[in-house]
């Protein structure tokens, strides 16, 4: 391990240390789940399901599947503790060679490239309430944004963890005032949700979209896997890694079925399908033009909470890249006065901040947007690669000591993987007709890779005219 120096000049080990409590985890779990997407998914998951009893059974699947897949994470997290997360599971499964890849895809446009979108999305709506009149008024305030988050996380874990509990109670607090929305439009008589007469709400048949509808439930669930990162960073990992995973799934599940319900009661199933913003139709109907400037503060603080969350997370992946890669070493520097990978954090902030300058001056807008989501297919590769993982793991170290084993194995992480297989099926689907720049958007994730590869080949023949022994 690298060392690493306190400023009083004592040498301490260089390695995550168990500080986060159990709250704080659960914390940096629904920071990062809850972010944009429940102000957007459920109005396309209502025009792709159809009807109301399809629609609230996508999201209740999307509750489940999150289960399942928190528990597979939780024998996998118990029993390879480690800061790396996915990372370093994919490396002990499958070689350094997948995990350098996911490793890098994470580096060079999902991590940083959420950091950086979800920049704008603050920028933008902290823009409606307080304008600058400058032009460019998202970037600066997301400029600002990612620099006062990053300067939050190199004072250290402790700090980082205290911002995230509040700024997640904001967030929580903001999914309360849709709820109240909903039942004040229902109990004043203004919801128009019994006023729906074109949608049955008796389902003939399963909706032919209903996979593109999980897509995006999905999406809006996606996020509870990052815990692995923090599993070396917990107190009392053994208990408190499975009581995180499952109190969080249970706990975003439950909001998202009441932010639903309050949006089909506020708007009505058809409301909800043509809707743009549904948040903000529901808040405008409910309270008037103050509602807009309410949904505008929501948005920005849900923003923030996943920026401050993503990275916490995102610099672990980086740290256990620059472990095992000496090319990316300074990476792998922790500081054990601050417990947190300083370096790996600046490096982090400094590539999305490029990214946000390009967005701002080249103007991407949706374009950018576009190319983040369209790394889903690459997601959902590492994902179902993690979720085999288990079974590889079982074989290759059936010695290992595992304080937490999945239930009904091995039905359970066949559940998970098969459901791994067909989000990435449906995921390539929705992109295959999508283009940016003229380029077919499933390309996208497929040139992310192919860099990765170039790059990967590279440090390979790097590494053999310097004599460095590299693993098969």
């Amino acid at each position: 391990m690298s060392a690493s120096s306190s400023a009083t000049g004592e040498s301490q080990p260089s390695r995550p240390h168990e500080t986060l409590r159990l709250h704080e985890a659960i914390a940096i779990i629904v920071g990062i789940v809850i972010g944009a997407g429940i102000f957007k998914a459920p109005s396309l998951v209502a025009s792709f399901a159809g009807s109301e009893v399809w629609m609230f059974g996508a999201w209740i699947a999307g509750g489940l599947v999150s289960l399942i897949g928190a528990l597979c994470y939780a024998e996998l997290a118990t029993a390879y503790p480690h800061a790396g997360g996915d990372y370093h599971f994919l490396n002990r499964a499958y070689g350094r060679s997948v995990s350098f890849l996911f490793g890098w895809a994470r580096f060079s446009v999902i991590t940083t490239g959420s950091i950086a979108l979800l920049g704008f999305v603050f920028g933008d709506y902290t823009a409606q309430v307080l304008p600058l009149g400058t032009g460019h008024d998202g970037a600066l305030y997301a400029v600002a944004a990612i620099g006062a988050l990053t300067w939050v996380n190199v004072r250290g874990m402790r700090t980082g963890a205290t911002t995230q509990t509040w700024l997640t109670a904001l967030e929580v607090s903001g999914l309360g005032l849709i709820i109240v929305a909903g039942l004040f439009l229902v109990t004043s008589g203004g919801s128009p949700a019994a006023a729906s007469p074109a949608v049955s709400t008796a389902p003939a048949g399963i909706p032919p979209m209903i996979g593109l509808a999980m897509v995006f439930v999905l999406l809006a669930f996606g996020g509870w896997n990052e815990a692995a990162y923090i599993s070396a960073e917990i107190r009392d990992e053994k208990r408190n890694m499975v009581r995180a995973l499952v109190w969080s799934i249970v706990l975003i599940t439950v909001l998202y079925l009441l932010v639903v319900w309050a949006y089909w009661h506020g708007l009505g199933m058809e409301g909800m399908a043509r809707s743009k913003a549904v948040a903000a139709d529901l808040l405008q109907v409910a309270f008037g033009p103050t509602g807009e400037k309410l949904m505008s503060v929501m948005v920005a603080v849900a923003a923030l909470t996943s920026i401050n969350a993503t990275m916490i997370v995102g610099a672990r992946t980086n740290y256990a890249l620059g472990r095992d890669w000496p090319v990316f070493g300074r990476l792998g520097e922790w500081d054990a006065r601050r417990d947190a990978p300083i370096v790996a954090l600046y490096v982090q902030s400094a590539a999305a901040l490029v990214l946000v300058l390009i967005g701002a001056t080249a103007t991407l807008g949706g374009g950018f947007k576009a190319m983040v989501e369209f790394t889903a297919p690459v997601f959902w590769t590492f994902f179902l690669l993690s979720g085999l993982s288990i079974f590889v793991l079982r074989h290759r170290e059936p010695d290992t000591p595992r304080p937490f084993r999945v239930p009904l194995y091995p039905i359970t992480p066949l559940i998970f993987c098969s459901v791994c297989a067909y989000m990435l099926w449906s995921s390539l689907t929705y992109v295959h007709s999508k283009d940016l720049g003229g380029l077919n958007a499933a390309w996208i994730g497929v040139l992310v890779l192919a860099s990765g590869v170039l790059l990967l080949v590279l440090l390979r023949r790097r590494a053999t005219v310097t004599g460095t022994r590299e693993a098969a």
